[in-house]
């Protein structure tokens, strides 16, 4: 497995990637795994089931799919346990357009590898991440707001993920709560970055350097 960063040596492997839908997380996790090999947990995989009577609801009667309510983080904090623990642990595979998981697949981590958590809720997992000593660092990623709401009005178009007055809809109520989102995942501990700043600082920098977080 090539990576240019120093083996972990400690608990505190899991980079979190939290910020705004829409700005790239998904896309720069990827990339990071596909150059330096490191495991992905989807955290937007941890979605509770269209069904599930503990969804929270907007005014408009629409389940408010951006509350942090609408995610099981005890699940996947446990996921992130076993897998630095272990080397190993079973994540649901999470269909947005049906608002179910549809099946599980397995993860697997070597010893001293950096592990990426990215979600919207990302940041909600920060705290008790530090606190079991599993947190490397803590990222919010963030563009300019008018950026953020064409990038990701485009992807959700794109991916059919709700019918496209929803999207609009759910898309100019994301735009009047960015800031809140950005100034949570900050109080939580995260820098705020670009994408491209994200990817030059964890190449260039050593696990074993103090926390960012």
């Amino acid at each position: 497995m090539r990576t240019t960063l120093a083996a972990v040596t400690s608990r505190a492997r899991v980079v979190v990637l939290a910020g705004p839908s829409g700005t790239g997380k998904s896309r720069l996790a990827a990339r990071l795994a596909a150059t330096h090999g490191w495991p992905v947990v989807r955290l937007d995989d941890f979605y509770r089931d269209a069904d599930d009577p503990q969804l929270p609801a907007l005014a408009s009667g629409l389940t408010d799919w951006d509350d942090p309510r609408s995610w099981h983080a005890d699940a996947a904090m446990a996921a992130l346990g076993e897998l630095v623990d272990t080397g190993r642990t079973l994540v649901p595979t999470y269909d947005i357009g049906l608002s179910r998981a549809t099946g599980t697949r397995e993860l697997t981590c070597p010893p001293g590898v950096p592990i990426l958590a990215e979600g919207i809720f990302a940041d909600e997992i920060v705290p008790a991440l530090r606190s079991e000593g599993l947190l490397l660092r803590a990222y919010c990623v963030a563009y300019p707001r008018l950026v953020t709401f064409a990038l990701r009005l485009g992807r959700d178009l794109r991916e059919h993920r709700k019918p496209p007055a929803v999207l609009l809809r759910r898309g100019v109520m994301l735009w009047r709560r960015e800031p809140e989102v950005v100034a949570r995942a900050v109080a939580a501990g995260a820098t705020r970055r670009r994408p491209t700043q994200v990817e030059a600082e964890l190449t260039r920098d050593q696990p074993g350097m103090p926390s960012r977080a």
